[in-house]
């Protein structure tokens, strides 16, 4: 589905992804983690268009999409959530989500009845004429997923759609992501919260100072000696064993 090959991002000194290959298989809900800084938005940056890697190539199903533009990588399929959520306040829930609907070319009122079927389906079919600026952050997440699963993708990236959410309204949303996951669509997830990592990804990436460390499954990445120091700093490792524990 999706294919990384030595991709690089430099800001002046900074390199901010450092030779990153990776593949993400088709159907799979696959988790891309790591510290604060590790340069994970940067790296959905790049694969969504938003910024030109500095070296590197991309590849979806076989084709390079090196610097392609977002609205020709959401025509193939390409859609993606960001962790600042900007809806268009003074629209309606209904008319935000319509907007990512006519991506897909649809007429107006294919647009409209594409877009009540989404709203359904992420919890918000109850508030289709509610202002936008009137959602709780909770309700705004919802939103923001809508808006990305309207274009119809087949491969979404999602970058901490849990993110200030309380366990409750995590609990919520999980199903939410299995189910699209369930419909055919490959997830690519950027996520701090555990509980959903180890719950939905089926394949988790750990990114630390713009380079992957480690893979594998949930449950053997999260307790990687590497995965551990890498958030908590050198020598965390030891001292969690020492403890009795090494999780994150």
């Amino acid at each position: 589905m999706l294919c990384l090959q030595h991709v690089c991002k430099r800001f002046g000194g900074l390199l901010a992804v450092d030779h990153v290959s990776l593949a993400v298989e088709v159907g799979r809900i696959t988790a891309l983690i790591g510290p604060n800084g590790a340069g994970k938005t940067t790296l959905f940056s790049i694969i969504s268009g938003f910024l030109a890697p500095s070296e590197g190539r991309i590849f979806h199903r076989g084709t390079d999409i090196t610097g392609m533009p977002p609205h020709l990588l959401a025509r193939r399929g390409i859609a993606r959530t960001f962790q600042i959520m900007q809806p268009f306040a003074g629209l309606t829930v209904h008319e935000n989500i319509a907007i990512g609907a006519h991506l897909s070319r649809r007429s107006r009122a294919e647009a409209l009845d594409a877009a009540a079927d989404v709203a359904s389906k992420v919890g918000l079919g109850q508030v289709l004429e509610r202002p936008a600026a009137s959602l709780t952050v909770a309700a705004r997440k919802r939103l923001e997923l809508a808006r990305a699963v309207a274009t119809n993708p087949e491969l979404l990236l999602l970058d901490e759609v849990l993110a200030g959410l309380n366990p409750g309204e995590v609990a919520a949303m999980m199903p939410i992501i299995r189910h699209l996951a369930g419909r055919g669509i490959t997830i690519v997830m950027i996520e701090h919260v555990m509980q959903a990592v180890i719950s939905l990804a089926e394949h988790v990436f750990v990114l630390a100072e713009g380079r992957i460390i480690t893979q594998g499954a949930p449950q053997e990445v999260v307790g990687n000696a590497r995965v551990v120091e890498a958030y908590l700093g050198h020598g965390a490792a030891a001292r969690l064993a020492a403890a009795g524990g090494t999780h994150v």
